[in-house]
């Protein structure tokens, strides 16, 4: 393993939570979740991909909102599907599913959109957190030689 991936790879692993500032995490009440939420991890992660990675494109796929019900018939009708990943890293043919780093879990649409998405070669990575997720990217670039 190439020396600079290895200290990637140990840097991403200190610790749960990567995602923002400490303001981003804190709630109406201003108290602050014990486990950061999925959102901040994935903000933490897409910068740390975007000062890492500035040449590659990266992009959110924003399907798990809580919406009106006309606004969910509308894009629903548009093609908007239950399960897809999170993010999408086209150069590299990588899907990367955001979880907490406790708790969060994989829906039953997620489970089968990734099954499905590994039947035809692509790559998905389940990030329990920006750390992992980060980690997980390096470990699969070595993988894959670049």
């Amino acid at each position: 393993m190439h020396e600079f991936v290895r200290r990637e790879i140990l840097h991403a692993m200190e610790g749960c939570g990567s995602g923002g500032s400490p303001e981003d995490g804190v709630r109406k009440d201003g108290s602050v979740p014990a486990v950061p939420l999925e959102h901040f991890e994935q903000v933490g992660f897409v910068n740390w991909f975007r000062n890492r990675f500035p040449w590659v494109m990266i992009f959110a796929i924003p399907n798990g909102e809580h919406r009106a019900i006309t606004t969910a018939k509308r894009l629903k009708a548009e093609g908007v599907t239950a399960g897809i990943p999170d993010l999408y890293v086209p150069e590299w043919n990588l899907w990367i599913e955001m979880k907490r780093c406790e708790g969060g879990r994989l829906s039953e649409d997620q489970r089968s959109i990734i099954d499905y998405l590994r039947s035809i070669g692509h790559w998905v990575i389940i990030g329990k957190g920006a750390k992992d997720a980060s980690r997980q990217v390096l470990i699969h670039l070595e993988n894959k030689g670049g």
